[in-house]
């Protein structure tokens, strides 16, 4: 993971800004560099941090083709290439590949081949699988492209002047004129450093079809289905492969941790941390990350309805599920030393961090982006306390895992949201397959860059196991029927129908009876429960602010 930033000046040079400057090195704390090119009508400077998560040794950044002279700055995490597995550092690796692209294309175009430059890098890329960002100079042809994966895992942003000069970075910085918007995720942008002409963004979308319609003959959705078993497989490849090969950092930490989870104790999460434990040797910590606010609206609320007193933290509803799913890992995953990490965060804590958070989101800026990214903000912090084996006793705790794992798009891609149970009981399994669509065309826009922005901040990568592209590839294209239990009738899962058996609500379904499978049956039968609302961050100051208020 990484801090990338493009400074671009048809006429003056930028000066970069402290803030930006600090805040890029925030998510790369390993090494920060930069590198400048004149030109006679404007200059180009290339800023990177590095946070080393792929090799034990470290590439420095902006990292810059020796025979070229091409340029890379590269935020995410290449998997892999045309389907193989990626060794060594990544960074490298792409720069390879682009530089080689630049060269081939001009090969072509000598031998009578009518292809274009852009072309040649669109192609370049989209054989990459993995969460991205990047800022490519292409010396051969004084042109630079810069763009997100196709899902937009990883943030980035522009600011354009003007007089037409931009920067584009993974952070924003309010010291420097011009308004910050997030950079679409539909393709990369190319610009002419010889030119002040503006951008004309490269479309590069990656359709994912939605099979199915509404039948008359929909199977049932249960144990005995062969999804249960091709998600398990694919699920546990998705997490190997950003878990198995973590550098060790602090060999010289007692009991330290590679990974950690954002935890709320929900199903989703849960489920990542019940396949990780197949995955790891057992000798592994595994920090399960829990946060809870103390929101004065919601105590005030509580005293007033029934005259006593609500305990801040352990009374918060992710809180009380945490603590139950982690008994539950406990007892079904006796072997490993999972720690549960209590984050409290007071008022008056939220409160002095506030304008940091707000100015990490921006441009995203309601009350509800304040509310979900203050809980992803001080969960990645992951400080708070552990449990030191007495009755009550808690001991202060930093996890010096440098890789949080997240359960987001499980809902978006298995129909989760209440707003998806409505859409089928409307338009049927077509009107819930479109739904679907839009959740997660919209994930890089609405969630990933914001969220990538305040967790980086803390010099930690998040990793998405339910988002991984060969995941999606077969997640994607399931008919909605083999994916939720929408319109099927409630079955019992036990297999001789134990009436002490939970009911498995039907959103998600496919999740719930792997849950239930692996052991899990207390977090396959947990509802949804928005990270605002479980966290208890949502609405600190008044009850009757909206989520789409604009913040003051």
């Amino acid at each position: 993971m990484c801090g990338i930033a493009l400074m671009f000046s048809s006429g003056r040079k930028i000066a970069s800004s402290t803030e930006l400057l600090d805040r890029l090195q925030c998510r790369g704390p390993d090494h920060i560099g930069n590198l400048s090119l004149a030109y006679p009508r404007g200059s180009l400077s290339f800023i990177s941090s590095v946070l080393s998560l792929r090799s034990e040794g470290l590439v420095r950044q902006p990292l810059e083709d020796p025979g070229t002279g091409s340029i890379l700055c590269w935020n995410g995490e290449a998997w892999k290439l045309d389907d193989k597995a990626i060794d060594g550092n990544d960074t490298e690796v792409v720069l390879d590949l682009l530089v080689k692209a630049t060269a081939s294309h001009d090969l072509l175009l000598s031998l009578g081949h009518d292809i274009n430059i852009d072309e040649a890098i669109v192609n370049a890329l989209s054989r990459i699988s993995g969460p991205y960002a990047f800022i490519f100079y292409d010396a051969r042809h004084s042109k630079v492209f810069y763009g997100r994966d196709p899902l937009g895992r990883r943030s980035l942003l522009r600011c354009k002047e003007p007089d037409g000069s931009l920067m584009v970075s993974s952070v924003s910085s309010s010291s420097l004129p011009g308004t910050w918007t997030e950079v679409e995720a539909n393709g990369i942008y190319v610009i002419s450093a010889e030119s002040t002409d503006d951008f004309d963004p490269i479309e590069s979308h990656i359709a994912w079809p939605v099979r199915g319609d509404h039948t008359s003959a929909v199977p049932r959705l249960d144990l005995s289905v062969p999804a249960v078993d091709t998600l398990l497989n694919n699920l546990r490849s998705s997490l190997a492969v950003r878990i198995l090969a973590i550098p060790t950092i602090f060999s010289d930490i007692k009991a330290s941790a590679k990974i950690a989870i954002l935890f709320s104790g929900g199903l989703d999460c849960t489920l990542i941390a019940r396949i990780v434990h197949d995955l790891l040797p057992e000798d592994q910590h595994v920090d399960l990350l829990n946060v809870a606010f103390e929101n004065p609206r919601v105590l005030k609320a509580a005293s007033a309805s029934n005259n006593m007193t609500l305990d801040a933290f352990s009374q918060c509803p992710d809180r009380v599920t945490g603590l139950k799913s982690y008994a539950e890992l406990q007892r079904v995953c006796p072997g490993r030393h999972w720690r549960f990490v209590s984050i409290d965060v007071t008022y008056s804590e939220f409160s002095f961090h506030r304008p940091q958070i707000i100015s990490l989101i921006y441009p995203h800026q309601t009350e509800m982006d304040l509310s979900i990214a203050c809980a992803l903000y001080f969960a990645a912090r992951g400080r708070g306390t552990v449990s030191a084996g007495g009755l009550g006793d808690h001991i202060p705790h930093t996890t010096t895992a440098r890789v949080l794992l997240s359960g987001l798009g499980a809902d978006e891609v298995f129909a989760g949201y209440t707003r998806h149970a409505t859409a089928y009981a409307r338009s049927g399994y077509q009107g819930l397959a479109s739904e679907l669509e839009v959740d997660y065309q919209r994930l890089g826009k609405r969630n990933l860059g914001r969220d990538d922005r305040v967790i980086s901040h803390w010099a930690r990568e998040v990793r998405y196991p339910y988002l991984d592209d060969d995941f999606l590839r077969w997640a994607l294209p399931l008919p909605p029927w083999e994916k939720c239990g929408f319109g099927q009738a409630e079955i019992r899962t036990g297999s001789l129908n134990n009436e002490e058996d939970p009911m498995l609500e039907p959103s998600k379904k496919l999740l719930r009876l792997l849950s239930w499978k692996l052991g899990m049956k207390s977090a396959a039968a947990e509802r949804k429960r928005a990270i605002q609302f479980g966290a208890r961050s949502a609405k600190m100051e008044t009850g009757r602010t909206k989520g789409t208020t604009i913040l003051s």
